[in-house]
């Protein structure tokens, strides 16, 4: 936990104090989302290699190979130095469903209304408009 710690002080180019990383895993896929409080805003991170997929992974195998025994969701924040993890599994949350709304009331729970900043989208991006 703590290499995944310094890959993401690493990811948001610093101090680590405000991060907050959202992963949602199964058996061959990893989606994490990191976020860091910016005070007025929080803002989302891409973190553009699969070295905090690796460290993710290598976490999750740690863990016995048996019914309910691997987290589904681990929320790890860093918060005045310290990090603190929390972890649901699979017979609370059922990740196989992709479900957006998850990671949004994470965010919700950790940030309130504060308002969430992403990246424009690259230039020349197709963008459809309705």
């Amino acid at each position: 936990m703590n290499d995944i710690g310094h890959e993401l002080s690493r990811i948001v180019g610093g101090d680590p104090n405000g991060i907050f990383l959202y992963v949602e895993i199964g058996e061959g896929w990893v989606r994490p989302s990191v976020f860091k409080d910016e005070g007025d805003v929080v803002r989302w991170y891409d973190p553009k290699d699969d070295y905090l997929s690796d460290l993710l992974f290598e976490a999750w195998y740690v863990e016995p190979d048996g019914p309910n025994m691997r987290w589904s969701v681990l929320e790890y924040a860093i918060v005045d130095g310290k990090f603190h993890v929390s972890m649901k599994y699979p017979e609370e949350v059922n990740v196989d469903v992709v479900d957006s709304e998850r990671r949004q009331t994470a965010l919700r729970a950790r940030f309130g209304d504060k308002p969430v900043v992403y990246p424009p989208p690259p230039k020349g991006a197709f963008e459809l408009k309705l």
